[in-house]
């Protein structure tokens, strides 16, 4: 194993104040349990889960308590023992509604729990026992989107993983989760770097982490040092988006991924967050299902910033309280970074398995601000790195021609934030790509759903002949 520096260095990207020193030395604390939790059946990119209790019922910990829905979907498993209160549709961080289950919880009788699944030597399981594992424990991507992991750990015919990158570049702003992580639980990021390895094959291994995480980086190498195989740490330059899976890839193997709808592997690469990894060794091991993670609760208006470790479903309000609430009025909250993340209206709003941030602004922090029209400075070209046009995507979504944003490959768009940072003009170049996406997807589901009528009229009618 070794450390090298990134060889190659993507276009774009942006500098922005990363704020990381107010929570960076904070170690992780575990939160005492909430009286309630409010469990969305929608913590994971893909088809909500489909709950299956309903008020009234009691509810163990790490209890299914909503079923895959589909191909692309994650099960749900209560955080907690309890009664469920209700079912009910609740507000998520990204400002879309899905079935919660509204849990009162109990104080746990034991304090050294039985594992809620049967632990597993991964030396000697079998590929597709250890693949069941990661998706009966639940686990879904924690940098991001939430991609069901064992669906990324399983490639499709004549794909293979030549390369499994770890994402610790953690670039958003305020953020410092996957930091302590790193830090603190590096030897259960080892394990499930063996665990994935023995279901992708032996491939070769990148860690990727910015060079403004030196701890970091001392941590892994120390975790990795008698590691066998092709492992490499790679440091990368302090850059945003580093921890954009497509750029990483390119930070540290080199290759590019292609326009959607082609994924890492068909690069030959499997990119996991480290907290994620960390999840699939607990799975394994301690027959520990994905049900807490750590979340980062930052800002100036917040009284102590913390690195937390939480239940899913537990209430923004009960992260700031833990924190010792506000220290003044925020005139900004914001779920994630301030990069990515979405501004929320209220604290009311409960975690998942993707929440890595809380931000609590004051007004010495933002400000309000007018939308105006684009002066073609190109600094919105400059800063995106994918090599897109902003300025012309955005001009004609503001005038609804949404077939000009698709042919200026809007769809390519990874929602940086990089493009609305840098211009001077405060337009919301972002908001624009995002609904220009959201119509072309709309659209394709209808044409999708229209040739699938189509079809069973055609074959309805051949049965009637």
């Amino acid at each position: 194993m070794k450390t090298v520096k990134s060889p190659f260095k993507f276009k774009g990207g942006v500098h922005p104040d990363y704020n990381k020193e107010l929570a960076r030395d904070m170690p992780i604390e575990r939160l005492p349990l909430p009286g309630e939790l409010v469990i969305s059946m929608s913590q994971h990119l893909g088809a909500p889960a489909k709950c299956i209790v309903k008020a009234g019922d009691e509810v163990k910990r790490g209890q299914v308590i909503g079923e895959k829905n589909g191909f692309i979907s994650v099960l749900v498993r209560a955080s907690a023992d309890g009664k469920v209160k209700a079912v009910e549709k609740r507000l998520g961080p990204a400002g879309s509604s899905a079935d919660a289950v509204i849990l009162e919880t109990v104080p746990p009788e034991d304090n050294n729990p039985a594992p809620i699944l049967p632990p597993l030597d991964w030396k000697t399981a079998t590929r597709e026992e250890l693949l069941k594992r990661v998706e009966e424990a639940g686990i879904c991507g924690m940098g991001g989107a939430g991609f069901p992991t064992s669906v990324k750990l399983n490639p499709p015919p004549g794909k293979r993983c030549e390369y499994l990158v770890l994402n610790g570049a953690e670039c958003e702003p305020y953020l410092t989760a996957d930091f302590r992580v790193m830090l603190e639980r590096a030897d259960r990021i080892r394990v499930g770097v063996e665990i994935m390895r023995k279901i992708l094959g032996m491939c070769a291994v990148r860690i990727a982490i910015e060079d403004n995480k030196p701890e970091a980086i001392t941590a892994m190498e120390k975790a990795f040092a008698d590691i066998e195989g092709n492992v490499e740490i790679v440091r990368l330059p302090v850059l945003y988006p580093q921890g954009s899976e497509k750029h990483q890839i390119y930070a540290t193997v080199g290759r590019i991924v292609p326009e959607p709808p082609a994924l890492p592997i068909d690069v030959g690469c499997v990119v996991e967050n480290v907290g994620t990894v960390a999840a699939i060794a607990d799975a394994v091991e301690k027959g520990e299902p994905l049900l807490e993670r750590v979340t980062t609760v930052s800002g100036d208006a917040v009284a102590t910033p913390k690195n937390i470790l939480a239940p899913s479903g537990t209430k923004y309000s009960d992260l700031v309280a833990f924190c010792g609430g506000e220290k003044e009025h925020p005139a900004k909250i914001i779920s994630g970074g301030t990069m990515m993340g979405f501004a929320v209206s209220s604290l009311d709003i409960a975690t998942t398995k993707t929440t890595s941030g809380l931000l609590l602004l004051s007004s010495r922090k933002v400000f309000q601000y007018g939308s105006q029209a684009c002066i073609n400075c190109g600094r919105c070209l400059r800063a995106c790195p994918m090599n897109l046009n902003p300025a012309e995507i955005s001009k004609a979504v503001e005038a609804d021609d949404i077939k000009t944003a698709e042919n200026a490959h809007v769809m390519t768009c990874i929602e940086c934030g990089a493009c609305s940072f840098g211009c001077p003009a405060y337009r919301t170049i972002t908001q624009f790509c995002r609904r220009a996406k959201a119509s072309i997807r709309a659209r394709m589901a209808a044409e999708r759903a229209a040739a699938a009528a189509a079809k069973a009229a055609e074959d309805a009618k051949k049965e009637a002949k």
